[in-house]
């Protein structure tokens, strides 16, 4: 069998992505090289014959997708596996830690004004943030990052490839220029 056939097969059966080094243990007659050739291969093919999938790279790994067009007409089932839906708490959490980690969960808070804690969870549990570490601040606060699943969820090879910055100023806790605030009439104080 040519290498793009071993592969192919190995990327169809796997629910999960795999590396090159991964995708080698196929066969003993493969190495990384091969495998990266042979992706290659399997894209131009794919691409060509104008497939409804491909292979997509999504963190250190690579997997076989369908194609985001065809989104809409695989709705239609119950039986195709959609990814949780993340609250817009949720999505607002996980930008701030994706642009600033690792970040403490004080700091998220101070950039969304409200308690996290709950959300934090809910993110561990979907395997979309992990502790990366320790503060050195009082109490030494644990600090979150992203991971693998983060990228694989929202189809990124790495963090590089998040929207620029400057398109997210309020994940990144930038306020507004002071003339607009300025314009705007400030907000009664929130009652305890």
């Amino acid at each position: 069998m040519r290498p793009e056939q071993i592969v192919e097969a190995t990327l169809f059966a796997s629910q999960t992505p795999l590396t090159p080094a991964e995708l080698a243990r196929a066969d003993e007659s493969l190495d990384e090289t091969q495998v990266e050739r042979a992706i290659e291969v399997l894209r131009e093919r794919y691409e060509e014959d104008e497939r409804a999938f491909q292979v997509y790279q999504l963190g250190d790994g690579f997997q076989l997708l369908t194609r985001p067009e065809y989104a809409p007409y695989l709705e239609r089932f119950d039986s195709v596996p959609r990814p949780p839906h993340l609250s817009p708490a949720a999505l607002e959490s996980l930008a701030i830690i994706a642009y600033r980690q690792p970040i403490g969960r004080i700091e998220i808070e101070d950039v969304r004004g409200v308690s996290a804690t709950s959300v934090l969870r809910t993110l561990i549990d979907w395997e979309l943030i992990r502790v990366v570490g320790r503060g050195e601040g009082l109490g030494r606060p644990l600090l979150y990052g992203t991971t693998e699943r983060f990228l694989e969820h929202f189809g990124l090879a790495s963090l590089e490839d998040l929207p620029p910055p400057d398109e997210l100023p309020v994940a990144l806790g930038e306020s507004e220029p002071d003339e607009a605030r300025e314009a705007e009439p400030a907000a009664p104080p929130a009652e305890l």
